[in-house]
């Protein structure tokens, strides 16, 4: 069942600024971390050279100083709000309230390497990870799928476990070009998804006022 939402009532699920577990997401791996740590340095010391030099671009360099090496900090809260904004920008918005079809694993491929082996010959070292794959229904039929990283805490999902989410399109209808975020099954109170979106206490709130009217 798909449950229309004001769309004034976006600004209280996704917000504008990313939060604390956005900032999260978007802070990355360990390499991940590693490139802005390096990004950081080698732009602040630049410009930190650059300012000392005296002429009268000083304070601006010296601002941009700053500003590198406060990168680390910055471009994940400026990542993660771009992928808020992102989503803000559909034009039609409603609950997703339906139940999971099916269940199944696979594998993605997180980074690779060359290495070489006893005999001095280069292989390609992958690292993989598993990811959960559910498939989504409600009385109209199939929906989508929803996947995301698996964790010891997604082993109690189960087929026909209730699921909410939202989902937004251009299209009034929903039926092509949509996108779903992370989402709620309310029956085991568990949140997943690959990015959280939603600010979830908002969204849970907001499933109650519309699902009980």
């Amino acid at each position: 069942m798909l449950i229309p939402i004001n769309s004034s009532q976006i600004s209280k699920l996704i917000p504008a600024v990313g939060t604390g577990s956005q900032f999260k997401y978007a802070l990355g791996n360990p390499r991940k971390i590693l490139q802005r740590v390096i990004v950081s340095s080698i732009g602040g010391f630049i410009s930190l050279i650059i300012s000392s030099t005296g002429d009268q671009t000083n304070n601006f360099w010296l601002f941009l100083c700053v500003g590198f090496f406060l990168y680390i900090i910055w471009g994940p809260i400026l990542e993660s709000s771009r992928k808020n904004l992102k989503l803000r920008k559909y034009k039609f918005f409603s609950i997703f309230d339906g139940y999971i079809s099916d269940i199944y694993k696979t594998e993605k491929i997180e980074s690779s390497r060359e290495q070489s082996n006893r005999q001095g010959r280069l292989e390609v070292i992958e690292n993989k990870r598993t990811w959960l794959v559910l498939e989504l229904e409600d009385e109209d039929g199939y929906l989508e799928k929803l996947s995301f990283p698996m964790e010891n805490k997604h082993s109690q999902i189960r087929v026909g476990s209730s699921i909410r989410c939202l989902i937004t399109s251009n299209n009034r209808n929903f039926d092509r070009d949509f996108y779903l975020t992370d989402a709620w099954l309310p029956e085991i109170n568990l949140w997943v998804g690959e990015y959280p979106y939603l600010l979830r206490p908002a969204f849970e709130e907001i499933c109650y006022i519309y699902l009980n009217r």
